[in-house]
């Protein structure tokens, strides 16, 4: 099975209320697996995969908060869609506050429910562009040599060529040759998106 197949997981101790979301989307054209417990999902859990969760909140063992705090630990877990007939606002704010792409009740209407699943994928979906897009950067971070690094970091931070070469111990001309490397590897053009590639290695992993 392709690691990109869109995938609901449906995630409910309740058989016939499982069942039944499973029919539904479905007949909406989704690929559908079906989980009594969070553990059962766990054990299953496929890694890299694309699509979201529908899940209960009230279920035997690890309920579906506790499921979604154990999935927020991933950097690739997919979007959560709580599903469940026993809620409070405590609750839903809980889970919405830990990112949950949205808290619906039972019994649920077929619109609400395609609704945050098409919200939920797309919410999916930018997530892991953004990850391959931090994942590239990194890549390119890291075939940097040291001293290209160096630049790198003073740069970014504003510094001139010729601050740069008196902090480092260099010649401008020097300075200048690793500037153009460092632009070359990092795949930039100009000085404001290499900024901005520093912003976003900051905000994702930061650089070593």
């Amino acid at each position: 099975m392709s690691p990109l197949t869109r995938i609901i997981h449906v995630v409910d101790d309740d058989d016939s209320m499982r069942k039944a979301v499973m029919r539904l989307l479905r007949a909406a054209g989704y690929e559908v697996c079906g989980y009594s417990s969070a553990g059962e999902f766990l054990l299953a859990q496929p890694g890299n995969m694309a699509g979201c969760i529908v899940l209960d909140v009230r279920m035997p063992g690890l309920d579906g908060l506790g499921l979604q705090a154990a999935l927020g630990e991933q950097d690739n877990a997919p979007p959560i869609i709580f599903l469940t007939g026993h809620a409070d606002i405590p609750m839903s704010v809980r889970a919405m506050k830990a990112g949950a792409v949205d808290f619906l009740t039972k019994p649920v209407k077929r619109e609400a429910l395609l609704n945050a699943v098409q919200s939920a994928l797309a919410h999916d979906a930018e997530n892991r562009t953004a990850r391959e897009t931090a994942g590239t950067l990194r890549s390119r971070y890291e075939g940097l040599t040291a001293r290209e690094r160096a630049v790198f970091a003073l740069v970014t931070a504003g510094k001139l060529n010729k601050q740069i070469a008196i902090e480092l111990g260099t010649s401008d001309r020097t300075v200048k040759a690793h500037r153009a490397k460092v632009m070359e590897k990092m795949d930039v053009a100009s000085l404001a998106e290499l900024v901005h590639v520093a912003e976003q290695l900051q905000a994702g992993a930061p650089p070593r």
